[in-house]
């Protein structure tokens, strides 16, 4: 199967969700299912970068292949590709790091139940 080169950027991201998330139900990670923790996890780093982006961008230091791209864009001419990137690879890269604590039972102190 060949993905429109468009496509390419969330080809990508789909790959590396896909290949993260099944970690939530044979770990038992949880961390769907504790989204405001979740969220509270991303949603800064999620602003810090989009503004980063879109200064760099409007700097001319950063662009995008646009023939890689959705074409879709938000303000500051960041592409939606671009802010899943910064949605995607933090939710892969907890969930690894709560697959990996799940199977070696490692403790970091919030096991007591807090959300």
């Amino acid at each position: 199967m060949t993905v429109p080169a468009n496509l390419s950027y969330v080809a990508i991201l789909i790959f590396v969700l896909a290949g993260s998330a099944w970690l939530e139900a044979t770990c038992r990670t949880r961390v769907f299912r504790r989204a405001k923790r979740l969220a509270l996890s991303i949603v800064p780093a999620v602003i810090m970068f989009f503004c980063w982006d879109a200064y760099a961008i409007a700097n001319g230091h950063w662009w995008f292949d646009e023939d890689r791209i959705t074409g879709w864009y938000l303000p500051g001419a960041v592409p939606v590709d671009e802010v899943l990137f910064f949605i995607v690879i933090p939710i892969a890269s907890i969930l690894t790091l709560e697959a990996v604590r799940s199977v070696k039972g490692w403790a970091v102190g919030d096991e007591d139940g807090a959300p």
